[in-house]
């Protein structure tokens, strides 16, 4: 609130219009998958771009939240993929393929090696896209599990390897590549200059836009029949596959392997959060990552409780403003027992990983009680017929 303050009018209305649209728009990936991922890479390319050319605020620090708000998003649309997709096989995929990257993000924020960002590359998001964008016209189960891991080692050995080095090994701007290496004109030059200094670039693009349409044109008729009109909403293909949670919900065991992962999961990212913050102390890493794997206990224990009494399931709005009172709690505890000195704890720490550890572990026992309705819905369908022909 004090660096809002400190800004004009003008200034903060931009900066909470951007943060908030990096908080909020994650939040349609669940429901509207592809849309919601591309408008996420779109703010994420074009926040400080934003910044820069309609305010006048350092943008030293914005780096770091900016890493953070990545993570954010990405575990969100990892949870959509435990609420929408019902193969178990590319549940797994995704599993490997999101914890993959942040076990290596972490290694890189405890390590500063850069290098381990392209050994750990983010393959997950391009995966996640291609995928939904299958889902937009036909049935997910055309892509047989060999396919899934093939497209994940494509994007893997194509895309985001030379990506990842050309980001962080090498660490190029595309910008100062494009206007001082292939233009030819000095960084401070606008692109239209550039450009209209450089009209074979246009003669090329016009070719490549040429080349794609012939190939569209050649290929189209190749192409599979679809299933259904294009959709952008998961709902609507979920419901065209009978991916529909029964009801009443199947209950999922609080404790269990789904605890193991929300640790892991939880903690991971609290690490990774509390690491790209400005002047974050080097001795607390572990505590941080104890602090977010009691509070999912915790959260789970409370949960149990609840349960025993007999209470029912609240709304997701509900039930996520009692978790985060209980990891307020929790976490102020713990921070104390682990952080060894109460004042050393800010309030902006704990207000932060409450709201996002809350967030997470909302979503997530939200999303695998839907997936384990889902599954029983799915399967009874699936073995009526079968039923009926004995």
């Amino acid at each position: 609130m004090s660096v809002l303050a400190a800004m004009s009018a003008e200034d903060a209305v931009v900066v909470v219009v951007v943060v908030g649209a990096r908080f909020l728009v994650p939040l349609l990936i669940p429901r509207f998958p592809l849309p919601a991922i591309l408008a996420c890479l779109v703010i994420d390319a074009a926040d400080q771009t934003i910044f820069q050319q309609l305010t006048d605020i350092n943008l030293d620090g914005y780096q770091s939240y900016d890493k953070a708000l990545d993570i954010y998003y990405l575990t969100v649309a990892y949870l959509s993929v435990v609420r929408n997709w019902p193969r178990d096989g590319a549940l797994h995929v995704a599993m490997f393929l999101w914890y993959y990257r942040l076990v290596g993000v972490v290694a890189f924020e405890l390590s500063g090696e850069r290098w381990l960002l392209m050994v750990f590359p983010n393959t997950f998001e391009y995966w996640f896209i291609a995928i939904e964008a299958v889902r937009t016209r036909y049935r997910p189960d055309r892509i047989s599990e060999r396919g899934l891991i093939v497209t994940a080692a494509v994007i893997w050995i194509f895309v985001k390897l030379p990506q990842e080095w050309w980001i962080h090994v090498a660490q190029l701007d595309f910008t100062d590549f494009m206007k001082e290496d292939v233009f030819g004109v000095s960084v401070d030059t606008s692109w239209a200059d550039a450009i209209s200094q450089n009209l074979w670039f246009v003669g090329l693009i016009a070719l490549v836009v040429i080349a794609a349409a012939i190939a569209w044109w050649r290929l189209r008729h190749r192409v599979p029949t679809p299933d259904w009109r294009f959709t952008l909403s998961a709902d609507a293909v979920n419901r065209r596959i009978g991916w529909v949670p029964a009801s009443p919900p199947v209950d999922v065991p609080l404790f269990g392997r789904h605890l193991v992962e929300k640790v892991v999961l939880v903690g991971l990212v609290s690490v990774i959060f509390y690491r790209v913050f400005p002047n974050a102390a080097e001795a607390r890493n572990l505590s941080v990552f104890l602090i977010a794997a009691l509070t999912v206990v915790v959260n789970a224990g409370f949960g149990a409780w609840r349960r025993r009494l007999g209470h029912s399931r609240r709304s997701v709005g509900a039930q996520w403003f009692v978790t985060l009172l209980v990891n307020y709690g929790a976490m102020w505890l713990f921070a104390g027992l682990f952080a060894g000195d109460l004042g050393a704890v800010t309030l902006r720490d704990v207000t932060l990983f409450a709201v996002i550890i809350a967030l997470i572990v909302v979503l997530y026992d939200e999303y695998t009680v839907r997936r384990a309705s889902s599954r029983a819905a799915f399967d009874a369908t699936a073995a009526a017929p079968a039923q009926a022909g004995l």
